[in-house]
């Protein structure tokens, strides 16, 4: 999050413009490179996709891309704390744009939570090399053996209170971070190349069990749509378009270059780690760990796992930060109650929501296992990208003079295979997904139409 001295402050809103385009690349980065790599490349290696797991994060990349175009142009054109609650706001109106934000709080704070556990699970094994070792109630989430995952709840906090010091505060811990892990990457990529062995490839996209998903062609579709929410970060930068003091310029540049650069480094990390340990072994918490170890050097495996400690920290910070932002902006129409829309005097962040979403995705991660988290953060990023791919066209139509600075190519084209990828995506996930889903959305209209809806009427808006 590098940002220039002499930060103003957003007028009409009251947070700080203090971000640039090497900001923004970094705060895709930190959201993206993640839990992505650290985690979910192990349970999608073994549950769906084995080695072609490097086609599902192709794909991932490819609909990413559609969406990451259109954020572009919308991002640029309103640049507002709120991300895809604020777009849908200005193109489908206040209900659409209200359940946008309830499922947002979907993404970016269950995608905190998930983070949050494979962290837990990286420190333990970390702690584990010092003969150090967790009661094991303390240790993991009921259904998984324990009481609470202490550890996944402590880092949240942690992090809580780290973002609501100010914005300038966070950039620098996450510029450094984003730094190490990146190098971290690059150095597992050197060197486990050097050991891979090329039999662990074949056959490389496995049989199909029997299921739909459970490997053969589904199985990379199901993997894609399983990692999906690894591509998160690039949606955290369009989350801090108020916050940049150029937006119209860098919210593309910091779009589309997290992306590609994320992207790329998946691959490699996807292809090195199914070339170093049998796909069916890496349904693990810590699946690079396990990949390091292979190779022989204890030193190293030590080194990657500080490094997956460093990347799992910049997600969960950058998607701790994105959703206190989602609430602010909903709180700011009056949806949400007024004092999540204060912002604090002395650290300019809305401080009230964020301690708000910090708590409750310190309970959620705590309690609830990985594997539900994934799947449902999954659901609730690729219907908010879809939900960013109409707004495009619409807003094309509804408000053609509106100025621009990016301006998506083919428009019509783009955003309509980016809306048919992520619903394609939606329907390859599991069908106890979408029942979650479906509650969580029925929650949200309750709450609108009890509390959000009367308040707005009573403003008059």
């Amino acid at each position: 999050m590098a940002m220039r001295d002499g930060a103003a402050a957003t007028p009409e809103r009251g947070l700080a413009r203090a971000l640039t385009a090497p900001g923004l690349v970094c705060i895709g980065l930190g959201g993206t490179i993640g839990a992505g790599i650290f985690v979910l490349t192990g349970t999608a290696a073994a549950h769906d996709a084995g080695p072609a797991l490097v086609l599902s994060f192709v794909i991932g990349g490819l609909v990413s891309g559609l969406v990451g175009l259109c954020y572009a142009e919308l991002a640029a054109m309103i640049p507002e704390a709120g991300s895809t609650y604020a777009y849908t706001r200005v193109s489908l109106g206040l209900l659409p744009a209200w359940l946008v934000g309830w499922d947002l709080v979907l993404e970016f704070a269950f995608a905190a939570a998930t983070v949050a556990a494979g962290w837990s699970g990286y420190a333990q094994s970390l702690l584990a090399d010092f003969g150090l070792h967790l009661p094991p109630s303390l240790a993991a989430a009921p259904g998984e053996g324990g009481m609470i995952d202490l550890p996944a709840a402590g880092i949240v906090l942690a992090l809580t209170f780290l973002l609501t010091g100010g914005v300038r505060q966070a950039a620098g811990v996450n510029a450094a971070l984003v730094a190490l892990k990146v190098a971290i990457i690059l150095a597992f990529v050197g060197l486990g190349a050097a050991f891979v062995k090329p039999d662990l490839w074949h056959p490389f996209v496995p049989a199909n069990a029997g299921t739909f998903g459970s490997f053969g062609a589904s199985g990379v579709v199901r993997g894609a749509a399983v990692v999906f929410f690894a591509f998160i970060g690039f949606e955290t930068v369009s989350t801090a378009a108020g916050e940049c003091r150029d937006p119209q310029a860098d919210a593309p540049v910091g779009l589309i270059g997290s992306l590609v650069l994320s992207t790329l480094l998946y691959v490699a990390v996807a292809g090195v780690l199914t070339g170093l340990v049998p796909y069916r072994e890496l349904d693990v918490p810590d699946p690079i760990a396990k990949a390091v170890d292979t190779i022989g050097y204890p030193g190293f495996a030590l080194f990657v796992k500080v490094g997956a400690l460093v990347g799992l920290t910049t997600s969960t910070l950058t998607a701790l930060y994105g959703q206190g932002r989602i609430f602010y902006a909903m709180a700011r129409d009056r949806l949400l109650p007024d004092a999540f829309a204060r912002i604090s005097p002395r650290s300019r962040v809305p401080a009230a929501s964020q301690w708000m979403i910090g708590l409750f995705t310190a309970a959620i991660a705590g309690l609830v296992p990985i594997a539900v988290l994934g799947e449902l953060v999954s659901i609730g990023t690729l219907l908010a990208f879809g939900l960013v791919c109409a707004s495009v066209p619409i807003l094309r139509r509804r408000q053609p003079d509106r100025p621009r600075p990016f301006r998506v190519p083919a428009a019509d084209l783009v955003a309509g295979l980016g809306l048919l990828a992520c619903a394609g995506l939606m329907v390859s996930l599991p069908p106890e997904t979408w029942i979650r889903l479906t509650v969580w959305l029925v929650i949200g209209l309750a709450i609108f139409f009890g509390y959000g809806r009367r308040r707005v009427v009573e403003r008059g808006d």
